[in-house]
């Protein structure tokens, strides 16, 4: 895909994230609407996968360890062929393959069910590990939420690749400062994540993680390094595309439609105008429906 390409599909993903998400009338938004240039990324241009043989021995692996993003894993599988995107319509419905978290025996494609935080990045370094050990070539990605690091688990898969120096294993962590409860400097500070993730023997790469171009290139460089796990800190904004979601944290857990602060719309019309903004860019462009 072109760069432009890229950008417009990620754009639907998050369109489609909404309209998931008002159909459920439960679920998370702004996690999943920061990620989408991120998974477009991976499913579009960086991943060696097959949608219609989603079990191949030799595909990449994806792990979502904060597992509640995953509308934006959904929407973008739809897109790249692994189930028809009318399905997205069943999230969180009952019998639906799409839960409200990833159920791996319910969804071909998914490597791990995924819920209590802290664990994804210990699974992926895992699953890394013994890869290597086969002898295979593929690579492993594991998306986990700056939130989420405040989980002792999560130091514990990082002590255990940098051990293993498993140059076959990328993390990206989405730093959107925002978490259930509040802003991450207030609930638990991160401080220096560039210097901690150093400290425990990984590579770092930081980026804007809504700039298509410099995803590309990080996550291309992160296959170029032979000595240690890559992370990639990805800078982005919560509830990105969506005016009134925009770096607000009490959106992390609420779809549009449940929740009314000062200076947002009513209830009634978040979905439209959440639509309306992710359809004209913000109302760089007119809309097809003004």
């Amino acid at each position: 895909m072109t760069h432009r390409q890229l950008e417009l599909q990620a754009n639907q993903i998050r369109q489609d994230i909404i309209e998931m998400l008002v159909e459920a009338g439960s679920g998370h938004s702004a996690g999943p609407l920061d990620l989408a240039d991120i998974f477009t990324v991976l499913y579009f241009e960086i991943m060696n996968h097959r949608p219609k043989q989603p079990d191949w021995e030799d595909r990449d692996r994806l792990f979502l360890s904060n597992g509640h993003c995953v509308p934006v894993r959904y929407a973008t599988m739809a897109r790249a062929g692994y189930f028809p995107v009318k399905e997205l319509a069943t999230l969180r419905k009952f019998g639906s393959r799409l839960q409200g978290h990833p159920e791996r025996l319910r969804l071909p494609g998914l490597e791990s069910t995924s819920g209590p935080l802290g664990s994804g990045l210990s699974q992926a370094a895992g699953h890394a590990l013994a890869l290597r050990m086969d002898g295979k070539t593929a690579r492993v990605f594991c998306v986990t939420g700056d939130g989420e690091l405040d989980e002792g688990n999560i130091w514990e898969g990082i002590m255990f690749a940098a051990k293993n120096k498993l140059n076959n294993l990328t993390v990206v962590v989405d730093r959107n400062n925002i978490q259930i409860d509040g802003p991450t400097e207030l609930v638990m500070p991160m401080g220096d994540l560039r210097q901690k993730w150093a400290a425990f023997g990984w590579h770092v790469i930081e980026v804007d993680g809504h700039n298509i171009d410099a995803l590309i290139s990080a996550f291309n460089l992160a296959k170029a390094v032979v000595e240690a796990p890559t992370v990639i800190i990805a800078h982005t904004i919560a509830g990105k595309g969506v005016g009134y979601m925009e770096y607000d944290y009490h959106w992390h857990g609420n779809p549009p439609g449940t929740l009314e602060l000062p200076g947002d719309p009513p209830k009634a019309k978040q979905a439209q105008v959440a639509l309306h903004d992710l359809r004209t860019l913000g109302g760089r462009i007119r809309g097809e429906h003004e």
